[in-house]
C-alpha cells in the first residue's frame, strides 16, 4: 500500500493537476522543482504561489502537503542547444523534434527524484508527462517511464513507482480532471496562478491563463481549454 508521494512540480497546469491528484490520494505529499537555467524562470515563483493557494483554499489537502524541494541543474544550460535554455527562436530541428526539447532533462529529473524519494522515504514519484497531447518529446513517453522505473528500482534497491496520471489524456481532459478534483476553485487557481508559457510572459491574462499566446506551450494549453469549454457547452 502506497501512502506517500513526491510530485515533480514545475508550477504549470499539468504538474498542478498532478499535485491535486496526489493530494487527493496519498497521506503525505512532497514536491520537487528544478532550476536548470530555464528562460521561463517565473515558473519557480509560481510554484510557491500555487502551493500556498492550495493549502489555503483546500483545507482537506493542507495537512497532506509536506516539504518543497528545489534542485539546481545548471548543467543543462551548459550543454545548451535548446530554446528553453538559450535565447533563440522556437523552431523544429532536423530530427523532427522542436528545439524546446532539452535532451536528457526528464531522465535527469527522474534520477534525482528517485534519489530524493529514497532519502525522504517516499514511495511514489508523480510526474505530468503525457504522450497523447504533447510536443513529441521522447522522454515523455510511457515506455521511457517504464524503463526509468525499472532502472530506479534496480539501482536504488527500492520499490519506487512512477505514476503518470496524464499519460493517456489530452489537454482538454486535463482541464476536466482539475475540475473533477477540485471544482471551479481549482480550475480558477490553475488559470490565474500556474505558469506554462515558455516566454515567461505574465502580463496578459487569457481565458486559459497567463502567457504570450503563441509559444508551443501556450498553444497547447489554449487549444485544450477551448476543446474543454466547447465540450461543456455541447
Amino acid at each position: 500500500m502506497h501512502t506517500s508521494a513526491l510530485v515533480m512540480f514545475s508550477g504549470g497546469q499539468d504538474s498542478t493537476t498532478c499535485l491535486a491528484h496526489a493530494l487527493s490520494k496519498y497521506d503525505r505529499v512532497e514536491t520537487l522543482g528544478f532550476d536548470y537555467g530555464q528562460r521561463h524562470r517565473v515558473e519557480l515563483q509560481a510554484r510557491h504561489t500555487v502551493r500556498d493557494r492550495l493549502r489555503a483554499q483546500f483545507p482537506q489537502w493542507a495537512p497532506r502537503l509536506g516539504e518543497d524541494h528545489v534542485l539546481t541543474l545548471d548543467v543543462l544550460q551548459q550543454i545548451g542547444g535548446s530554446s528553453l535554455t538559450e535565447d533563440v527562436a522556437f523552431a523544429m530541428q532536423a530530427d523532427g523534434l522542436p528545439n524546446t526539447f532539452v535532451p536528457g532533462r526528464n531522465l535527469l529529473f527522474l534520477t534525482l527524484a528517485g534519489a530524493l524519494a529514497y532519502r525522504r522515504g517516499l514511495q511514489v514519484i508523480v510526474t505530468g508527462v503525457c504522450e497523447t497531447d504533447f510536443s513529441g518529446y521522447p522522454d515523455c513517453r510511457d515506455d521511457t517511464m517504464k524503463a526509468m522505473q525499472l532502472a530506479l528500482n534496480l539501482g536504488l534497491e527500492r520499490r519506487l513507482r512512477i505514476e503518470t496520471p496524464l499519460m493517456w489524456i489530452d489537454k482538454a481532459q486535463t482541464w476536466q480532471m482539475a475540475q473533477d478534483l477540485g471544482g471551479e476553485a481549482l480550475v480558477e487557481l490553475i488559470v490565474r496562478d500556474t505558469h506554462t508559457c515558455y516566454q515567461g510572459t505574465r502580463d496578459a491574462l487569457h481565458d486559459w491563463g497567463y502567457g504570450c499566446g503563441s509559444c508551443p506551450a501556450c498553444e497547447l494549453r489554449a487549444k485544450g481549454w477551448q476543446r474543454w469549454r466547447a465540450a461543456a457547452v455541447d
